[in-house]
């Protein structure tokens, strides 16, 4: 769930570990409320996030894929929430958030993963079912984070994740879908520096210090496809800039506590792309111009898990610890008062 903070001028995403601030003094709300100022004006001025291009209405159902961060889908709400927003009178697309954690294009698995129980989830051995079952119009694909496996970049790691992504692109282009490529998010080295590891290793069970440099490889690499055509967005670029201005005023800002996942803040500059993408508008808080955003979004997100699980158990995944969704009419009945409460808060 995503956490908005009662003070008047800037939601508890700028705050770790994101709860809600207790009797905020004018002084902190200010100095957090430049830092989301500071995180936001970085994705207006990333490259490759200005040239708009809004969802055709025969795009009818929108399938996102990716590992834990798409999973966690604060940025798929903030999304789906804005585009309600904006199109209040229009029945728009169905978002289907399949993103599962762990999961890599590259087929690559580090050892010890997860305490050695299991291997990290390749989506192709589930992508020709996501593609079947859920037949969507659109996809959009988020990965490389676990790609590299928290090592050095090599050549050889690299040309997996290359090849991975290629296979992604040309099954969903046959399928009869359209794709959008996110590039990998922002691993930031400084909330965990003391437990990352140097270059020379023969073995990582923790992170490569400087992973975000394979991550910025990936990246670059990615957009270069734009010149085949490919619609890539730089979500690295965005969340990377975010931090770099948020950390002129507070030297241990961060998106991410762990490095890798991204907090409501970090979740909502990974939006910011895909939205100025789409030309949806959101306010300099990362939620959808709305006087009621931030219900809207959290129902939303509601709605978005329980038809994520719904799902994820009907494509079927080998990853262990996955809860088991409801049937598809289950669904509908249990979705039937939120959409209910989220007409009223669009349509008073």
């Amino acid at each position: 769930m995503l956490e908005w903070s009662s003070c008047p001028l800037v939601p508890s995403v700028l705050t770790p570990p994101f709860k809600p601030m207790l009797s905020p003094s004018i002084t902190a709300c200010l100095f957090r409320f430049l830092l989301l100022c500071f995180c936001w004006l970085s994705v207006c001025s990333s490259p490759g996030v200005l040239a708009q291009d809004p969802l055709a209405p025969k795009d009818k159902r929108i399938v996102f894929l990716g590992d834990s961060i798409t999973h966690a889908g604060g940025y798929i709400s903030i999304l789906e929430a804005a585009m309600r927003v904006e199109y209040p009178d229009r029945e728009v697309p169905e978002f289907i958030n399949l993103g599962l954690p762990s999961e890599t294009v590259s087929g690559l698995s580090e050892p010890g993963h997860a305490g050695g129980s299991f291997p990290r989830p390749n989506l192709h051995e589930r992508l020709g079912r996501i593609l079947r079952e859920t037949k969507p119009n659109l996809v959009i694909a988020c990965y490389g984070m676990n790609c590299g496996m928290y090592y050095p970049l090599s050549d050889g790691r690299f040309e997996k994740f290359q090849s991975g992504i290629e296979l992604l692109h040309q099954q969903v282009v046959d399928s009869g879908a359209r794709i959008i490529h996110l590039t990998p998010a922002y691993f930031d080295a400084l909330p965990i520096r003391d437990r990352l590891l140097p270059d020379g290793l023969d073995e990582y069970r923790q992170p490569y210090a400087k992973y975000d440099d394979v991550l910025e490889a990936y990246s670059q690499w990615l957009l270069k496809q734009r010149d085949r055509g490919w619609t890539v967005l730089d979500v690295h670029g965005a969340m990377k800039n975010a931090v770099a201005k948020a950390r002129q005023a507070d030297p241990n800002f961060t998106l991410a506590a762990d490095g890798v996942h991204p907090n409501a803040a970090g979740q909502a500059i990974v939006a910011g792309p895909l939205a100025t993408h789409w030309g949806l508008t959101l306010t300099s808080n990362g939620l959808p111009n709305h006087p009621r955003a931030s219900e809207l979004v959290e129902l939303i997100a509601s709605e978005q898990n329980k038809r994520k699980l719904a799902w994820l158990s009907i494509t079927k995944h080998v990853r262990p610890g996955i809860p088991a969704g409801m049937s598809l009419e289950q669904l509908a009945k249990e979705n039937q008062l939120a959409e209910e409460k989220i007409k009223s808060i669009l349509m008073p």
